[in-house]
Formats: structure tokens, C-alpha cells, sequence
């Protein structure tokens, strides 16, 4: 299937935080997950990371810097830079990122 409600799809996964794959776009993964206000600890990639937001608010701290992803923005997590979400974050995001392995 090549279309997608996304707000619906992250809806029905049995928990937040947990992500489903959507397909591939090259080598990238699109992913879809619920977010709830609980805390993420800080983790890094080798690779950029795109975090979009469809609906809601992704709080993250990088670097000691709080900032607020809000719907309707991308925010790009560089490579080899810790990132934290932040207690509150909630609604609907996509990640765009590489497989792991």
C-alpha cells in the first residue's frame, strides 16, 4: 500500500515510542510512532535523522538546547549528536532514517 493516514496509522500500534515502517524511500526508512509525554533518553545515530511532526509537539534537549518541534515541522537530528525527548512531548511523528545494521 502506497497510501498512508498517518495520524490513524500511529494511532492503532499498541504502544507509544514504538515505531512501525511504513516502506522506503532509497535507503531510507519512513517510519510513523504515537508519542506520549513520557521521556526518551538521549540516543545517537551514525546518520542524520529527520523528525517530522504531523500532529502535537516533540520537545527535545541537544546539546543543553530545549527545542520544540511543532506540527507541521522537521527537525534534522545530525549525526553523532546526542538528542533527549523531553517529558510532554505528544501526537503524531514520522522519522526518516537509515536501517539499522
Amino acid at each position: 500500500m502506497s497510501l498512508f493516514d498517518l495520524k490513524t496509522t500511529a494511532d492503532a500500534l499498541p504502544q507509544a515510542w514504538q515505531s512501525r515502517i511504513l516502506g522506503r524511500v532509497g535507503q531510507a526508512n519512513l517510519k510513523v510512532l504515537k508519542m506520549d509525554d513520557r521521556q526518551i533518553i538521549a540516543e545517537v545515530h551514525d546518520y542524520d535523522e529527520g523528525l517530522l511532526v504531523i500532529d502535537g509537539l516533540l520537545t527535545l534537549n541537544v546539546g543543553g538546547e530545549i527545542i520544540n518541534v511543532e506540527t507541521g515541522q522537521l527537525y534534522v537530528a545530525k549525526a553523532g549528536i546526542p538528542h533527549t525527548v523531553e517529558s510532554g512531548s505528544y501526537g503524531t511523528l514520522v522519522i526518516i532514517d537509515l536501517p539499522e545494521g
